[in-house]
């Protein structure tokens, strides 16, 4: 759509290279640009449409048995999208099915249990899933010789909320579960996925045992870098037996760990 003569710019317009946020948009007359307000629109409806597209579990689990991995898929106790959106409680715990079919493919134990859920954006899981999952084993595997991470099945999970991989992990015998699900959508970032580490997980850990890394996506923090901090945590959570609060990233921008002295500011 052709932009109206008589949009006046903002000052500030030059700041847009630096963020997706809605800055500096000029306005015409006492309203926003026209364009704006479009963009703006369609940015709500593909954040809606996130929310709740079906995840197909299916070809998820058919491109990682590609790559050489073994999936189980799982269901929360939610039995469809509407009560997921309702009921956050349905969706932390696993359905009777699931759960059988967990415990008679559980391993003895593993170090790592990698579970995949759909969360509030089954697009971002579409996009990024499979590719962070590869970076992942990638640096895993480049440290074999110094650490060992005994992998379990991969666990892909519908209607899933983040506390359900503390379930699928314990019944997996697993001593650690990161969790890779969808974020909510926002109006730049419909496919934006969360990775969560629980260190010994159990029903009825909080948020505060977990460590988060948001926003890996292309247009956010690249798989490499996500690749890299889990593994950091997945380390430290291993050598002092804790997550959440209590373990801090101590990683940097460019991979590399600080130096000593160098570390959180607010500490120093």
């Amino acid at each position: 759509m052709k932009q109206s003569k008589h949009v006046l710019s903002n000052p500030w317009h030059a700041l847009r290279a630096l963020t997706q946020a809605r800055i500096a948009l000029g306005r015409s007359g006492v309203s926003v640009p026209t364009s704006a307000q479009l963009d703006f629109q369609l940015a709500h409806a593909q954040a809606r449409d996130a929310v709740h597209m079906a995840l197909d579990d299916e070809a998820l689990a058919a491109a990682l048995a590609e790559d050489g991995h073994a999936c189980l898929r799982v269901h929360s106790a939610c039995p469809d999208r509407a009560s997921y959106l309702q009921r956050p409680d349905l969706g932390r715990v696993l359905d009777a099915p699931s759960r059988a079919s967990l415990q008679a493919a559980a391993p003895a134990s593993c170090d790592l249990a990698i579970v995949i859920g759909d969360g509030l954006s089954a697009l971002a899981i579409a996009h990024n899933a499979r590719p962070f999952v590869a970076a992942l084993l990638a640096r895993l595997g480049e440290v074999a010789q110094q650490e060992q991470w005994r992998l379990g099945p991969i666990a892909i999970a519908r209607q899933a909320r983040v506390a359900l991989g503390d379930e699928i992990g314990a019944l997996l015998n697993a001593r650690a579960v990161a969790v890779l699900i969808g974020e909510r959508p926002g109006l730049s970032s419909p496919d934006s996925m969360g990775v969560y580490l629980s260190w010994a997980p159990r029903v009825g850990l909080s948020d505060a045992d977990r460590n988060c890394i948001s926003n890996v996506r292309p247009a956010g923090l690249s798989y490499d870098q996500a690749a890299y901090r889990l593994h950091y945590l997945l380390t430290q959570a291993r050598q002092r037996g804790l997550s959440g609060v209590l373990l801090k990233d101590d990683t940097v921008a460019d991979g590399g760990l600080p130096a000593a002295g160098k570390g959180n500011f607010l500490l120093r």
